[in-house]
C-alpha cells in the first residue's frame, strides 16, 4: 500500500466563528482515527482565509472509504454546514517523505 495525503482546501461560510470551527473540527477525530488508517491530521488557515485540511491515510484505498463512510457520521453535518461547497477541492496525492 502507498501512503496518502488528502488535502482539502475550503473557505467558511461568512461570519463563522473560528473557534467554533475547529471545535467542530475535532469533533471528527474520534471517527477518523477509529478508522485506524489515518496516521496524521493538521488544520491549517493561510491570511486570506483559505483553510487546508490535511489527512495522511494508509492507502488511497483507505482515504476514498473514509471520505465515503464520513458524510454518513452525524459529526459530519455540523462541521459541512460551516464550509462555502463551492470553494472545496479534495485532491490526493502519493506521500514520498514524511517524519516518522
Amino acid at each position: 500500500m502507498t501512503t496518502t495525503a488528502e488535502i482539502v482546501t475550503f473557505r467558511l461560510k461568512p461570519d463563522t466563528d473560528t473557534a467554533a470551527f475547529v471545535k467542530t473540527a475535532q469533533g471528527l477525530m474520534p471517527f477518523l482515527t477509529g478508522t485506524g488508517d489515518m496516521i496524521a491530521r493538521t488544520l491549517s488557515c493561510d491570511a486570506d482565509g483559505l483553510w487546508t485540511d490535511h489527512i495522511t491515510w494508509t492507502s488511497r484505498t483507505a482515504a476514498d472509504a473514509a471520505a465515503k463512510a464520513m458524510f454518513e457520521r452525524p459529526e459530519a453535518g455540523p462541521f459541512m454546514a460551516l464550509i462555502e461547497p463551492a470553494d472545496m477541492v479534495m485532491r490526493h496525492a502519493v506521500v514520498h517523505l514524511r517524519p516518522d
